[in-house]
């Protein structure tokens, strides 16, 4: 009886208001409300975006890692991004899922619209894309000149960084730590090495492990002269993590004081407090030009 009142929930969503065929950045068709009222986001940078663009009143259902804007916090919960709980968001009543390629599994999506739930896709894959991503969903939620808006601010922001970035000499060596036990840094493929190269510094992990692992011996070879220190996982004692590195008088980064703790969620959520981290790196690893 819990599936079939499940499904019945989602035909009344979708016979709820006319839909017309939208493509997302995602390359993927979708039947998509023309107003959607009801939407309830399937990723943390999803629910950050609709808040961004003034929005957040349409929200009636989000992840339980959306955590930003403190607006969020009284939303009704749909389990995480990767594994969705399809009867709570059924209950809802969306007449409009917004979910990320790379966030969401593809038989998630198959399950939503199975019961007759529209899924939007977006791709945010790097800075480019989540500049583009802004006015993409302000466009579906009719919220186009703020999302223009928005974009706008976005890109000269960036192109900012990047002609300050320009007239730095050389590319100090940074070293990203994102893991404590064992110590993890970022590759190639990911948003933080783009920030990196972006802000202008050179990535000691670059190559084709997204996330590759080192040994301390192997970090104290690299001689990064930027050490930076986040994480995915809240609540470590990134302090003490610090502390280490400070007792390896050798290293560059230690001689001059150059060991930083970052807040992980301008860094590893592709939103626009992506650029706010991209500021920030550059900041870090550019002081000089950023007086």
């Amino acid at each position: 009886m819990i599936r079939l009142s499940v499904l019945v929930l989602g035909l009344m969503v979708a016979a709820s208001c006319e839909a017309g065929p939208v493509e997302g950045s995602s390359g993927r068709k979708v039947l998509a409300p023309a107003d959607p009222c009801r939407v309830v986001s399937l990723a943390p940078s999803i629910t950050e975006m609709v808040f961004a663009l003034g929005k957040g009143d349409r929200l009636k259902g989000c992840t339980q890692h959306c955590d930003f804007p403190a607006e969020a916090g009284p939303l009704p919960r749909v389990g995480s991004y990767r594994h969705p709980d399809m009867e709570r968001i059924a209950a809802l009543k969306p007449d409009l899922c917004i979910a990320t390629r790379d966030g969401n599994p593809p038989d998630v999506l198959e399950r939503l619209e199975a019961l007759g739930i529209p899924v939007y896709v977006v791709n945010p894959r790097d800075l480019d894309a989540v500049v583009a991503t802004i006015t993409e969903i302000g466009r579906l939620l009719n919220a186009g000149p703020r999302g223009e808006e928005l974009a706008g601010d976005l890109r000269t922001r960036i192109e900012r960084v990047k002609s300050r970035v320009a007239c730095a000499k050389r590319r100090p060596k940074v070293f990203f730590q994102i893991g404590v036990v064992p110590i993890v840094s970022v590759g190639t493929n990911t948003f933080i090495h783009e920030l990196i190269t972006t802000a202008g510094g050179k990535n000691l992990a670059e190559g084709p492990t997204p996330y590759p692992r080192f040994s301390r011996e192997q970090v104290l070879a690299l001689q990064p002269e930027v050490i930076i220190i986040t994480s995915m996982t809240r609540g470590q004692a990134f302090e003490q993590v610090r502390d280490e590195w400070n007792r390896w008088d050798s290293l560059p980064a230690v001689q001059n004081q150059r060991i930083f703790i970052v807040e992980s969620n301008l860094l590893d959520r592709p939103t626009p407090r992506l650029i706010e981290g991209l500021e920030l790196l550059a900041r870090l690893i550019h002081p000089e030009l950023f007086q």
